[in-house]
């Protein structure tokens, strides 16, 4: 597949996703920035919410992992699975109660406001190195893979992607992040299915024989 092509669909994504952010931000206020009005659709949530748990990283390093430990990351499937069952039964329950935003708010109720400050701190330093690991990654492969071959420079790559995410993020915030990773899910799974379909054809192999090979 051409560099042009493959452009053309990340184009296409990010154009999707501004025009929902540009429909679901309508009438949009505080209450559905920060909150999404404590009524989105929990299965939109549910299903978005394994977008979130991955990224470009979970495609590119932990099939490398996997392949090099074994079963040993599966430990970390169990653990979000509990951690799930954790917030679902005790943490959202709470925060609906109390009419909380973050579980800071909890934390400044009840221990006071440097535990609030201490750890919304903690999460921001976390999530920014993160995010920003994920980012370059995803960039770079961007970068190898299409952008190279049209001269286009790391930089302004860089710029654009950021420059789109802020767009769609801040135009209507949680209300349309609930929809914007759905569609980032719906779309991941579908590139795995057919990552799976090109391997499987460059190896001249059908979806059980390759399961064969596998064992």
């Amino acid at each position: 597949m051409s560099s042009s092509i493959l452009l053309f669909f990340v184009l296409a994504y990010f154009a999707l996703l501004l025009v929902v952010a540009y429909f679901t931000s309508k009438k949009s206020n505080n209450e559905s920035f920060f909150i999404g009005n404590r009524n989105s659709n929990w299965m939109l949530v549910a299903f978005g919410m394994i977008g979130t748990s991955l990224s470009g990283v979970t495609f590119v390093s932990v099939p490398g992992t996997v392949g090099a430990s074994g079963f040993q990351y599966f430990q970390v499937v169990i653990g979000y699975f509990l951690g799930y069952l954790v917030v679902a039964y005790v943490l959202l329950p709470l925060y609906y109660k109390l009419q909380l935003t973050s579980i800071y708010s909890y934390l400044q109720n009840r221990i006071g406001m440097t535990s609030y400050k201490t750890g919304a701190f903690f999460f921001i330093i976390s999530r920014t190195l993160g995010a920003t690991a994920r980012l370059y990654l995803v960039v770079n492969i961007l970068q190898l893979f299409i952008l190279n071959n049209m001269g286009i420079p790391f930089w302004l790559t860089t710029f654009v992607i950021l420059l789109l995410i802020l767009l769609y993020t801040f135009e209507g915030g949680v209300k349309t992040i609930v929809y914007t990773d759905t569609l980032q899910t719906t779309f991941m799974l579908l590139g795995l299915v057919v990552c799976i379909i090109a391997i499987m054809s460059k190896m001249d192999s059908g979806f059980f024989a390759s399961l064969n090979e596998m064992k």
